[in-house]
């Protein structure tokens, strides 16, 4: 009995033995995969993705110095995404904040084939970043986050915490292979279906050896000024609570503006949208507010060219535009100033009428632009010359930075006043030259449809330096001399109107009495002819006056006519104003805008206007001098960082730029040294800061984004909306305002979006139904960034018939 009772101790013990040693085996197993989770758990940044992705990615962005990362966001991308658990030690459940309580920074980069790569961060508190770890996800931007107490027990291990999460360690180990395997079949994917649109260039190494605990803080602190200002700046990005500052808006300035349709657009929805081809008369050239038939039969008089005038649809359209047979990426700057492709603006009549003149020959697939013009047939640039040398104040270039010249043919005039560092703001109505101001775009010079009509022209008041009128076919003189009037109001005092037309030089009986009645009207007006010369190489004439700087001569007129307008009557309220036959006083005090003549150029971009004070509000509640100054260190700091080399944009093939909501003109001043020129949009609704952009040797003029723009289709590379869409769709819906970006915009075009998180993914879900290629998202702190690219996508499916003019 007692051999055998010890045969059964014996069997125990060796049981026990055995349990033991198991035991003992499975603890030190999942020690082992404790250790290999905390070192394969943190995610390879997108940078770091195979050689053979890599290589075939576009757009790749290069390092910057570290020390000075405050516009860049592949930096920054490098600083959130790349740091390692050594460099940033992880504190326990204690320090752990509630997820709600965190910000988060997210971007994504999509390929050809829309599909998504994301990266998020969470940020804590502490200077070293407390929790910062990413996942790679798909293209739904799922976000698998590793819980910190599992991290603690990864980094100091031990026997009683190694049994209360074994559960736990596998799932965790589950949970990680599912993330490598969604790595390795994304990788396998963009190598199959298309190439990573946007990357950022990465050295891990270095950065890991060159960065020190000590530094993360800065580093961090640096990096979130990248496109998105921290701390002091962080007003120029969240305008959401700005106010307008010193300056009324154009809504409240102009007395007939047009009310619009309020309307609450879907919020943070999944939204379908069933895109349709437009049927119209128009075809590829439509501009529905100035091509909507039914409107201008209604109208009563054309004789002051009221169906030139625009006249938008009640409600706006939201079909896309096609396009014409055979189009074309447009033919880059400056080659573009001398020939465009036939097939992107298939007209010859221009060239059948005026082509003797030099405006524009058709030469096989291309359309040619000998540089003449009808009163410089010979070509711009010494009909220019001609101007300044019986004229030297004018100093293009210097006094004399900022041209309207009106009924601009195909903008010849200013396409060359580019060699002379001028900017002109050209314009013609869409009428039987046909297409002039369609060409004039795609060669990349400034253009708009706009007509000397009924209305003021959408510009403020002492705005340009000169005006300039060649055989523009304007009535200068009749009905009280209206329409000089208008240009009285928008020629800065002391500027300079250049009249260049057979009245001035030819002796007919009709120019005879033109003449008479233009000499008489403009002594009246108290602008002084300061020379009358003739261009004998084109065997033209021309004749130059100027405004005068002050009130005098007005007081000295033995009659008040034309009349003095009313001191109520606002010379700035430009949407929707009748013309009026009366001058404004000129401003006396040295300290009001107009008193005196602007830095020369290009002083005059980066120096404050003398007439912003420190105790006026700026946009964004700073004095206005400051103001002015934070928004231009903002800008230049963001597009030297970021849109340069950011975000993948080939600069090479951008040359027609829109800024939809400028502010102070900042992003444009930023461009200078681009070969680029920028349409500086101030929306009425906005503060009316376009006199400042003026000022400041830049361009733009007043809309209403709730109706169309007065350009034809495709006529721009580069769009860039800064918080404008957020604003806008409180009073109109947005998909008829994408519709007219579709519009206006070239395919493979850019538009940029900086708005708050919400509306950043309601334009993204747009883009995407018009399948549109997403370069890239990147948002933080509930504010976001997007760029994406018009493709040559068009519907199949028309709408239903509607009404347009050809």
């Amino acid at each position: 009995m007692a051999l055998g009772k010890g045969s059964r101790a014996d069997s125990r013990r060796t049981s026990s033995s055995f349990r033991s040693t198991t035991t003992i085996v499975v603890f030190v197993a999942l020690c082992l995969v404790g250790i290999w989770m905390m070192t394969s758990s943190t995610v390879t940044p997108l940078g770091m993705s195979p050689p053979s992705s890599k290589s075939n990615a576009k757009g790749q962005v290069s390092e910057t110095d570290s020390k000075d990362n405050s516009g860049d966001i592949a930096e920054d991308l490098e600083k959130s995404v790349q740091k390692t658990p050594e460099e940033n030690p992880v504190k326990g459940n204690e320090d752990t904040k509630d997820e709600s309580e965190d910000t988060t920074k997210s971007v994504t980069y999509r390929d050809g084939n829309g599909k998504a790569d994301k990266e998020k961060v969470r940020e804590g508190g502490d200077a070293n970043l407390e929790a910062n770890t990413g996942t790679l996800a798909d293209g739904e931007g799922k976000n698998m986050e590793q819980k910190s107490d599992e991290q603690d027990n990864n980094s100091e291990p031990n026997s009683k915490e190694a049994e209360n999460n074994e559960q736990q360690g596998i799932n965790s180990e589950k949970k990680s292979e599912e993330e490598e395997n969604s790595d390795g079949n994304k990788t396998q994917d963009e190598k199959d279906k298309g190439q990573i649109e946007q990357k950022v260039e990465q050295n891990e190494g270095k950065e890991t050896g060159q960065k020190s605990d000590d530094n993360n803080a800065g580093n961090q602190d640096q990096g979130s000024n990248e496109v998105f200002p921290s701390g002091a700046q962080s007003e120029l990005l969240n305008e959401t609570n700005t106010q307008n500052g010193a300056w009324s808006t154009q809504a409240v300035e102009s007395k007939n503006e047009k009310e619009v349709q309020a309307s609450a657009s879907s919020r943070g929805q999944t939204v379908g949208y069933n895109w349709r081809l437009c049927n119209v008369t128009a075809g590829a050239d439509y501009i529905p507010c100035l091509d909507n038939e039914e409107a201008i039969r209604k109208l009563r008089s054309t004789k002051h060219y009221e169906h030139r005038e625009r006249h938008c649809p009640e409600e706006a359209p939201t079909c896309l535009v096609p396009l014409p047979n055979g189009y074309k990426r447009p033919v880059d700057w400056p080659k573009s100033r001398e020939k465009i492709w036939y097939s992107n603006a298939p007209h010859t009549k221009l060239a059948v009428f005026k082509g003797h003149q030099n405006w524009v020959k058709v030469s096989g697939e291309y359309l040619t632009f000998p540089g003449g013009g009808t009163q410089f047939k010979h070509g711009a640039l010494h009909y220019i010359d001609v101007i300044q040398q019986s004229m030297p104040d004018i100093a293009w270039g210097k006094r004399s930075r900022v041209v309207l010249d009106v009924g601009c043919g195909v903008a010849s005039f200013g396409g060359y006043l580019f060699d002379r560092d001028v900017l002109t703001m050209s314009f013609a109505p869409k009428d039987e030259h046909e297409a002039q101001v369609q060409f004039a775009l795609e060669r990349g010079i400034p253009a708009v449809l706009a007509v000397m009509g009924t209305k003021r022209l959408p510009y403020p008041s002492r705005v340009f330096d000169v005006v300039h009128c060649a055989r523009c076919r304007v009535p200068w003189h009749i009905e009280g001399g209206k329409l000089l009037l208008e240009l009285n109001r928008l020629l800065r005092p002391g500027g300079y109107f250049v009249w260049s037309a057979t009245p001035v030089y030819q002796k007919l009986p009709e120019d005879a009495e033109i003449w008479k009645a233009m000499s008489a009207l403009t002594k009246s007006m108290c602008w002084k002819m300061v020379t009358k010369t003739k261009d004998t190489f084109n065997r033209v004439g021309l004749a130059i006056f100027r405004k005068p700087s002050d009130n005098k001569c007005y007081k000295k007129r033995m009659e008040n006519n034309p009349p003095l307008c009313q001191e109520s009557d606002d010379p700035d309220a430009a949407w929707n104003v009748p013309l009026q036959a009366c001058m404004h006083k000129l401003p006396v005090d040295p300290n009001v805008r107009g008193s005196q003549w602007p830095e020369q150029w290009p002083l005059r971009l980066e120096k404050a206007p003398y007439w912003l004070n420190s105790s006026q509000v700026g946009v964004y509640g700073k004095p206005a001098p400051k103001d002015f100054e934070a928004d231009y260190e903002h800008w230049k700091r963001v597009v030297s960082k970021s849109y340069v080399n950011g975000i993948g944009i080939n600069w090479s093939h951008v040359r027609n730029v829109m800024d939809m909501r400028s502010v102070y003109g900042g992003f444009a001043a930023a461009l200078r040294d681009m070969k680029v020129w920028v349409m500086n949009i101030v929306s009425i609704d906005s503060a009316d800061t376009l006199p400042i952009i003026y000022e400041r040797g830049l361009f733009g003029m007043y809309h209403d984004w709730c109706e169309s723009f007065s350009t034809y289709p495709r006529t721009y590379d580069l769009l860039h909306a800064d918080h404008l869409f957020s604003k806008l769709k409180k009073r109109c819906e947005l998909p008829p305002v994408i519709a007219e970006v579709d519009r206006i915009l070239r395919p493979e075009g850019k538009l940029i979006v900086r708005d708050n998180a919400e509306t950043i993914n309601e334009i993204e879900n747009m883009a995407k139904s018009l399948h549109w290629e997403i370069r890239m998202t990147y948002s933080k702190d509930h504010e976001g960034l997007l760029c994406v690219q018009k493709t040559i996508w068009r519907p199949k499916e028309q709408e239903a018939r509607a009404s347009s003019m050809s």
